[in-house]
C-alpha cells in the first residue's frame, strides 16, 4: 500500500444527524475549504456534486426539524407586540421665540454693542 493512502483523511458519508458533521460542513462554508476537516466526505450519488448533496441534506434535516410537530403556527397563536411606550411625538414640533419690540434691546441673534 501507499503511504499517500495509509496517511489520508478517512472516507466517510455525510450523516446530517451528527453535530460533527454539521460542524465540519460550516466550517467548509465559512473558509471555503476542506482542509479543515478531518474527514472526506462522499456523495450517495453521482448525479450531483458533493456540496450540492450536503445541502440538500442539511435542508431536510432544518426543514424537518423546524416543522417537526407538523402543525404550522397560525397568526393568532403569537404572541402580540407590545405597544410603544405612551408619550411618543409623532412629528416634531418647532417652536418660535418672540422678538421684543422695546428699543434699546439687541436681538439674540445680532453682536452685543462695543465700545468705541
Amino acid at each position: 500500500m501507499s503511504l499517500i493512502y495509509l496517511r489520508s483523511r478517512p472516507i466517510v458519508a455525510f450523516d446530517e444527524n451528527s453535530a460533527e458533521h454539521r460542524r465540519w460542513f460550516a466550517e467548509f462554508v465559512k473558509y471555503r475549504t476542506w482542509g479543515r476537516c478531518p474527514v472526506r466526505f462522499m456523495a450517495d450519488s453521482l448525479e450531483t456534486d458533493l456540496v450540492s448533496h450536503i445541502e440538500h441534506k442539511m435542508l431536510h434535516y432544518y426543514v424537518t426539524k423546524e416543522f417537526e410537530s407538523g402543525k404550522v403556527k397560525s397568526k393568532s397563536q403569537t404572541k402580540s407586540r407590545a405597544k410603544k411606550a405612551p408619550g411618543v411625538v409623532s412629528r416634531r414640533l418647532t417652536v418660535q421665540a418672540k422678538t421684543s419690540q422695546v428699543k434699546g434691546t439687541v436681538p439674540a441673534t445680532s453682536k452685543a454693542p462695543t465700545k468705541e
